[in-house]
């Protein structure tokens, strides 16, 4: 079959195809895989309850499930949910939006495929522009969004150790460099794959760098604050034109329902809301109209806070204290990421004999499925920091048992790893 640069691009081997592909067939496949790899979010049961009591509405309403299943939406998204989204926002935190200012999207995926390619690549006359990214790692997803080579440029974090097996990536504003051709800036808040959280004055500055240079900062807030707050720290909600946010309703406990959310000046919702005709037609209006009674209610936001947030933290707490047991203090050198938000543990295996892709390979082979560090550095050189290579991301989203047992065999495997390499661990 011959493909087009297009199609060469987006069949190739690409590390979401890799970790969505090891996902699924572990799913299909009935093998008992300790699921640690992926982004799925857990099973709440309040969420559930919340949306199953919203469905049974629904399905007594004529009017409503004709909305949900027999009427396209217009490009920019269901107007109902949108227009009750700016109202909830505006009432909380004061952002002064219109319908105008919020598109939505068939998921976050597609809506950061659309934004990154309408601010980055090709502007004509040989001009080029690229994403940066201020602060690496950085997302999985983003890697291989752009249709044109080279698309992201990002920078080495500074690292500032927290504990004495605990450290922090922070921007380092002296590597920032933002240029004429600097398309956009991209940060993810909290960050996947590290649970890093940009504070409020590293936002503020990147947001001042954008300002600037007259180009946008896109927040990936898919993880993030006003919903659904998987927030370990203080981080203040930010909006304003300089700033296009991404929201989400995946880590609600709606990732099946693929609604993602822009929030921007209207000229960029506009464009975007073109683009979405284009590739497809309409969003989907499952996910707005689970969320509507959320929205007007106010209730996504205390759902967010008193059970979303909880919820994880407490997961994150054991998952922590599993794994510090597994390892020791006197074991091999390893540190995680302080873990600020999302889903994640970000573990570090300074000086690791083998790659973090063997690694991988290894727990693969024992039943546990977790991603390669490496994936995460888009934008960065190949070659040149042994660090992308020393590094997991571990999802811990799933049940406690489960997870405390795959940390467990984590630990084990990389202490082997030091044995064969001649070293006491």
């Amino acid at each position: 079959m011959k493909l087009s640069a297009f199609g060469r691009k987006f069949t190739a081997d690409a590390g979401i195809t890799s970790l969505m592909d090891d996902l699924g067939n572990a799913m299909a496949s009935g093998d008992d895989m300790i699921m640690m790899g992926g982004g799925n979010p857990g099973h709440i049961p309040e969420i559930q309850q919340r949306v199953q009591e919203i469905l049974a509405d629904m399905s007594r309403s004529e009017s409503d499930v004709r909305r949900l299943v027999g009427i396209y939406d217009p490009p920019q998204g269901e107007k109902q949910f949108i227009a009750a989204l700016a109202e909830m926002l505006n009432r909380e935190y004061n952002w002064g939006l219109k319908p105008e200012n919020i598109a939505l999207t068939n998921g976050s995926q597609a809506a950061f495929f659309m934004l990154f390619n309408m601010f980055g690549g090709d502007y004509g006359e040989g001009q080029r522009k690229h994403i940066l990214l201020p602060l690496a790692p950085e997302y999985i997803g983003y890697a291989d969004a752009g249709i044109e080579p080279g698309l992201f440029h990002a920078v080495q974090p500074d690292i500032s150790f927290t504990d004495a097996h605990e450290f922090k990536y922070r921007v380092d504003f002296d590597a920032v460099e933002v240029t004429g051709e600097t398309g956009a800036i991209c940060v993810s808040r909290p960050t996947n794959p590290t649970g890093n959280v940009v504070t409020d004055d590293e936002l503020a500055r990147l947001e001042q760098l954008a300002r600037d240079h007259d180009v946008p900062l896109i927040v990936d807030g898919a993880y993030g604050t006003p919903f659904p707050s998987l927030l370990f720290v203080d981080a203040t909600p930010t909006w304003n034109e300089q700033i296009i946010l991404c929201l989400s309703l995946s880590k609600l406990g709606l990732p099946a329902a693929r609604t993602g959310i822009v929030i921007a000046a209207e000229p960029i919702i506009k464009a975007l809301s073109g683009i979405n005709a284009i590739v497809n037609l309409a969003t989907g209006s499952f996910g707005a109209m689970l969320a509507d009674p959320l929205v007007r209610s106010g209730e996504i936001l205390s759902l967010s806070r008193e059970v979303v947030c909880p919820f994880y933290k407490a997961k994150m707490q054991k998952a922590v204290a599993v794994f510090r047991d597994a390892m020791g203090e006197d074991s091999c050198r390893w540190y995680l990421h302080k873990p600020e938000g999302a889903m994640f543990l970000w573990l570090w295996f300074p000086d690791l004999p083998i790659t973090s892709l063997e690694l991988y390979q290894r727990l693969k082979a024992r039943g546990v499925l977790v991603v390669s560090g490496h994936y995460f550095f888009p934008g960065l050189p190949e070659d040149g920091w042994k660090h992308r290579h020393e590094c997991l991301r571990v999802t811990y989203s799933q049940d406690d048992e489960r997870v405390a047992e795959g940390l467990r065999i984590i630990a084990d495997e990389v202490k082997a790893v030091w044995r064969e390499a001649g070293r006491e661990v």
